[in-house]
């Protein structure tokens, strides 16, 4: 059985076969959505409040660039679509509104779960979920053509994180009825160091599960997926 070409990590860690019919292909897609959808949730639950925004500091951002970097452009962004609809439709997976603990200042960690549900437009969070979506089709583009491959792959994951706030403080000052400076003020820059740190770790994440693939694959005397990643 002959594989098609590898893309992105998640085609070298579960390769396309020649042979798949069209619904086995788009039955692995699929699946490969939902479960960074799924990360996307998890993540959305370490959550520290803090007494100057209404929005949370999440390990989000982190699950969506891993996302868009592991999935590639359509599939990245149809990953944060599928959490946008599971949030806004069925289960509570948003970032909590309230951290489930009291004070200004204080952890969640996963559980107890105290998710959020509710439609998109109807959160102060909301265009950053829509920022989700721009931000994993970005760095999804730029990882199929191996920017998580390359010495580059931080400023990739910079982009990608830049873009997810275009929407975000946008929404957010229409949201809270306040003027677009005082949106930075709540929506930007309280995050900076802590999305640094999170596309930081994204750039070290990749690169390092890429180098793990091709270790795989050639103690398994396959080497037929591309080029691995800087070391």
């Amino acid at each position: 059985m002959q594989r098609t070409g590898t893309l992105t990590l998640a085609d070298a860690v579960f390769p396309r076969i020649a042979s798949d019919s069209r619904a086995a292909v788009l039955a692995r897609d699929f699946a490969l959505m939902t479960g960074f959808a799924l990360f996307t949730a998890i993540c959305a639950q370490i959550a520290i409040q803090t007494p100057w925004t209404t929005v949370p500091i999440t390990m989000q951002t982190f699950a969506v660039l891993v996302a868009g970097g592991s999935l590639g452009m359509w599939r990245g962004a149809g990953s944060m679509v599928i959490y946008a609809v599971l949030g806004s439709l069925l289960f509570s997976v948003f970032a909590p509104a309230d951290p489930g603990v009291s004070g200004n200042w204080d952890l969640h960690f996963i559980l107890p779960w105290s998710g959020t549900k509710d439609f998109v437009w109807d959160i102060p969070s909301g265009g950053y979920i829509v920022g989700f979506i721009l931000a994993a089709a970005l760095v999804g583009f730029l990882c199929q053509h191996e920017w998580d491959r390359k010495p580059w792959v931080h400023f990739g994951m910079f982009l990608g994180a830049a873009v997810l706030y275009i929407p975000g403080i946008l929404w957010l000052a229409y949201d809270l009825d306040v003027s677009l400076s005082k949106a930075l003020e709540y929506g930007l820059y309280p995050f900076i160091v802590g999305d640094m740190m999170k596309l930081g770790l994204a750039s070290l994440t990749l690169p390092l599960a890429w180098t793990l693939v091709q270790r795989t694959k050639r103690g398994t005397g396959d080497d037929s997926s591309d080029s691995a990643p800087p070391a």
